[in-house]
């Protein structure tokens, strides 16, 4: 799908946040879905006309500092915390009383930030590769050199960035793969500041009282997003079950088969009535 395709961009602003999002479908099967650290919601280009397709209206945001939303260089601003309460701020906004709500790696966190926030909003949970204790060491050696470099060559990565933004969006996947050379070096710095130094997820002792259906994805040879740890949230979470990748690449390449696990997962959600206490 060209970037020309995609449904046009919406924001919202929550206590001065302005944030971005996009919408395929229409209905009541509500699917909130927020994409990778440092990505924005291009990420979801062929899947979510895909859900959109089976009945469900998919919302695909950009987390602040992401895509189209604000982009400051403050890494106060950041923080999986706040991530969450922006997830429900969208709700909110939309006039939506429950949705679905999932993502990939830093989206699967902050759908376990916004469940714990306001579980009666969060009918289940989609999280591909979550980031828990596990990736934690893998994570910062990759993170922290790259908040170092970006740091010492901002200049240069400015003069990248500019650049970049003038190369014309052709292909979903090409695209994704240089958005991070088009991004705002300052606030990609800022973002990796905010949450290198901040909490990664909720705490085992909190995960473990979310009772929502969910569905975990994850990797095998992954070491940023290891498959003990979706094994691990699988275990964790009283209605959750497990889908292995047969690489980080497949649900890129070839959805087909995942695309049928996470269709198959949404008509029994909606078709359950919602089982959580407010």
């Amino acid at each position: 799908m060209a970037s020309s395709e995609l449904p046009p961009s919406q924001h919202f602003v929550h206590e001065g946040r302005r944030i971005a999002y996009r919408s395929y479908g229409s209905g009541s099967r509500v699917v909130v879905l927020t994409h990778g650290l440092l990505m924005d919601n291009r990420m979801f280009t062929k899947l979510a006309p895909a859900l959109a397709a089976r009945g469900n209206r998919v919302i695909t945001v950009d987390m602040y500092g992401h895509g189209d939303s604000d982009q400051p260089h403050d890494m106060e601003a950041y923080s999986m915390p706040q991530y969450g309460e922006d997830v429900i701020a969208l709700l909110d906004h939309l006039g939506v009383a429950q949705a679905v709500v999932g993502g990939t790696s830093l989206g699967a966190n902050v759908a376990l930030e916004a469940v714990l926030l306001a579980p009666n909003r969060v009918r289940a949970l989609v999280l591909e590769m979550p980031v828990l204790e596990n990736a934690l060491a893998a994570a910062a050696a990759a993170f922290v050199p790259l908040a170092f470099s970006i740091r010492v060559a901002k200049g240069g990565m400015k003069v990248i960035s500019w650049l970049t933004r003038r190369i014309p969006r052709t292909h979903w996947l090409l695209d994704v793969a240089i958005d991070f050379a088009r991004r705002d070096p300052g606030s990609s710095l800022a973002i990796l500041d905010g949450l290198t130094f901040g909490r990664t997820a909720p705490p085992a002792a909190q995960r473990r009282r979310i009772t929502q259906p969910t569905l975990v994805v994850g990797h095998p040879s992954d070491p940023i997003h290891p498959f003990s740890d979706a094994d691990r949230t699988a275990r964790e979470l009283a209605g959750a079950r497990l889908v292995a990748a047969k690489s980080i690449y497949e649900w890129r390449f070839r959805p087909d088969r995942l695309d049928a696990h996470l269709i198959t997962f949404l008509d029994e959600v909606w078709a359950q009535p919602m089982a959580v206490a407010s």
